[in-house]
């Protein structure tokens, strides 16, 4: 099986070229190549990049089949240009233990249109009183090597310990949800202006800020890595950068919402706008987008959180929070970042692709675009505006906050270890 990939640019530099893989790795790159009985993709002058790599990624499956199954957010992500994503645990039943681990890895491996990993829960049934069998699901099938209890913050900073101590012994990597659960008691929305006027429950900075700080000095006493989920205000950032600097083993991801959104779309009381952590104000969207250039904040992941229409169409209070992101992800960072000058198209790969792969040690994902690498890619077409259609996402929900809006940048075509599992036609761009 051969792909060719003509008149591509890789990481949008320099002239067009034909890429050529053949046997899932890249054997050629230069112009005019002549591959007769290649499968072949028509670039016209697109940018090609290492395919997109999500660390945190909600497929519902097992258990909420209703709101999106393995399948449909396997799509949903090659449509985004992914190529591997890490499926959270909070599913039903919790993935907490081999049996359930296993089950998404190989229910991944059947679909195969995107390298699904599976998260391990931290603690049993994601209640924080005990840690889960981290070891036997790092020793199963699909050797699991990100950990989270994400949708709830492992609160005890016993119990943190402990799991990093261990995650230290497997060379496996704790996410933590940061929020301090006594400071965020039927909170809804950021803590400010914004709340306080649509008389909504607030939700202080320091309730992520507190289990920042408490994590990254646990990590440097265990020797462990400790990976920020969805940072989201400007204390953060200033915690990651005083780590970082202290030699603490300490990542951080930023979701493309919290980059482009922030709290004055809570106006309309539209629940498709509550997430977890809530938007936040314009000044740590700013303070977001400069860690993300300038590596204080490592990478982009999504949190794509499918929810049932029922669970949002609802009072705000009362919502489910999250929202989609695996369709949208590329283009909302384009916008927030390339067009802003504060990204170009390298910084997307590393952000994107090479720096999530790095935190999780992928070794066949993230990796240069270079004669003997893996054939794993996405080509993206940066000159082509579309507007997002909720009811035309490949997701079961539609819980986007990006319905109606256009924003640049159009995945074409992704492309798995020499296969192709998107590409896109003419009348899905709009």
């Amino acid at each position: 099986m051969s792909v060719l990939l003509r008149r591509v640019r890789p990481y949008g530099e320099g002239d067009p070229v034909d890429v050529l893989i053949e046997d899932g790795i890249i054997t050629r790159i230069e112009a005019d190549l002549d591959a007769p009985s290649a499968e072949v993709v028509d670039g016209a002058g697109a940018i090609v990049l290492p395919g997109f790599v999500d660390l945190h990624t909600h497929v519902r499956e097992p258990g909420r089949e209703d709101t999106e199954t393995i399948e449909t957010g396997s799509a949903a992500a090659a449509r985004g240009g992914y190529t591997a994503i890490f499926a959270m645990a909070n599913t039903s039943p919790v993935a907490d233990s081999v049996v359930v681990t296993d089950h998404v890895w190989r229910r991944g491996r059947e679909v195969g249109l995107v390298d699904i990993h599976p998260v391990g829960a931290v603690t049993v049934g994601l209640k924080g009183t005990a840690l889960a069998e981290m070891g036997t699901m790092h020793a199963g099938e699909a050797g699991v090597r990100l950990f989270s209890d994400d949708g709830h913050c492992v609160a005890d900073p016993l119990l943190m310990r402990r799991a990093l101590e261990y995650a230290a012994g497997l060379g496996v990597v704790v996410a933590q949800h940061a929020e301090e659960p006594r400071l965020t008691e039927n909170a809804v929305a950021h803590e400010g202006a914004t709340a306080a006027r649509l008389g909504l429950t607030g939700w202080p900075r320091s309730a992520e800020e507190a289990i920042v700080a408490r994590d990254a000095i646990l990590a440097r006493d265990a020797g462990a890595r400790v990976h920020i989920c969805h940072a989201s205000t400007a204390g953060t950032v200033q915690l990651l950068d005083w780590a970082k600097k202290q030699d603490i083993a300490i990542t951080a991801e930023v979701t493309p919402h919290h980059l482009f959104l922030d709290d004055s779309r809570l106006e309309t009381y539209d629940a498709v706008n509550r997430v977890n952590p809530p938007l936040r104000e314009a000044s740590d969207v700013a303070a977001l987008r400069e860690a993300l250039a300038s590596g204080v904040v490592d990478c982009v992941a999504t949190d794509h959180a499918p929810h049932a229409e029922q669970d949002k169409c609802c009072e705000f209070s009362q919502a489910r929070p999250g929202m989609l992101g695996l369709e949208t992800a590329l283009s909302v960072v384009v916008a927030s970042m390339v067009e802003t000058g504060l990204l170009d198209w390298r910084g997307v790969a590393r952000v994107m692709s090479e720096r999530p792969a790095e935190i999780v040690g992928l070794t066949d994902q993230g990796r240069p675009i270079a004669v003997g690498e893996p054939g794993t890619l996405t080509v993206v077409d940066p000159d082509t505006r579309w507007t997002v259609a909720a009811q035309d996402l490949a997701s079961l929900s539609a819980n986007t906050p990006f319905d109606a809006l256009e924003l640049p940048a159009v995945v074409t075509t992704t492309v798995l270890r020499g296969r192709v599992t998107h590409r896109r036609t003419t009348s899905e761009v709009s």
